[in-house]
């Protein structure tokens, strides 16, 4: 037998074969992800995303997805809707009130005090007049305020804001509305308001007074009184005004007639009426002029 050359190993052959794997590449790796993922694009609604930002799931998967979190309750866009809902119930509510003050005062006045009892007779007297009497809805003089304007037959409004220590809306109060928002409130105010009786208070009666005044200084409302009730009480503002901001120029003379202090409920229930009388109706009549 002649002697046969060795037949070589297949194994041998394919270690010799096998090259090392290319090192991968992290940051082509990234910049292939990039390019995919800017490549990605989605329209929601009249928004169009691109790259990171098309979500991972659609509007109409989030909205039926019994399992998904709450948090969308508490997002910015969310909020707008509330607000918008807050206004839509005030001017639904009050659109056909008619005629109406708003009146203000401390919500911490006891019944039975001299402040709550001129607060329900300025009530009555308003409600006499056929005006609508509108307040924050609470105790002190808010309460006084309804429960006059609902002992004398006339309409009591209620706009109740969520506070930590609020207690909600008095038991007189005929159209009551709670608000989230202070600004939702306080356009319903003035909005559908006449006039403003303001009685004595803490902060959030001077916040309303001082409101009132800077809407019809700056003129974004017209004829719209603005009544102090109770001399003693509000006298020392009037002297501050006058002796400090109009004395360094801050206002003007004319700023200081925009609200009147009396202690008389038919004179501040006449300084209203007078104000929605058109200025034909009040003025005397002129002798013809002969030709």
């Amino acid at each position: 037998m002649s002697e046969q050359d060795p037949q070589p190993d297949p194994r041998q052959n394919a270690q010799t074969d096998r090259r090392p794997d290319p090192k991968p590449d992290p940051q082509q790796d990234a910049r292939q992800d990039a390019q995919l993922e800017h490549q990605q694009e989605r329209q929601r609604g009249p928004v169009r995303l691109r790259g990171r930002q098309v979500p991972v799931s659609t509007t109409d998967q989030r909205l039926l997805d019994s399992r998904a979190p709450a948090d969308w309750l508490h997002t910015d866009t969310w909020r707008v809707l509330r607000i918008q809902a807050e206004f839509v119930e005030g001017f639904g509510a009050l659109a056909e009130l008619g005629p109406a003050v708003s009146v203000f005062g401390s919500a911490r006045t006891k019944p039975g005090s001299p402040h709550y009892e001129t607060a329900r007779s300025l009530a009555s007297a308003f409600a006499q007049a056929g005006y609508a009497v509108i307040t924050g809805g609470g105790p002190g003089i808010m309460e006084a305020a309804n429960r006059g304007a609902s002992e004398a037959g006339g309409v009591s409004v209620g706009l109740g804001i969520e506070l930590p220590f609020e207690q909600g809306l008095n038991p007189w109060v005929d159209i009551g509305i709670n608000f989230r928002y202070f600004f939702a409130r306080k356009t319903m105010f003035v909005k559908y308001a006449q006039a403003f009786c303001v009685l004595p208070g803490g902060f959030g009666t001077m916040d309303e007074l001082f409101e009132a005044l800077t809407l019809v200084q700056t003129r974004k409302v017209t004829r719209f009184p603005v009544v102090l009730l109770g001399s003693a009480y509000w006298s020392g503002l009037l002297d501050w005004l006058r002796g400090s901001m109009l004395a360094d120029g801050y206002i003007n003379e004319t700023d200081l007639d925009l609200m009147v202090i009396t202690d008389d409920i038919d004179e501040a229930v006449r300084i209203v009426v007078t104000a929605e009388t058109p200025a034909a109706e009040t003025e005397a009549p002129t002798e013809p002029v002969e030709a």
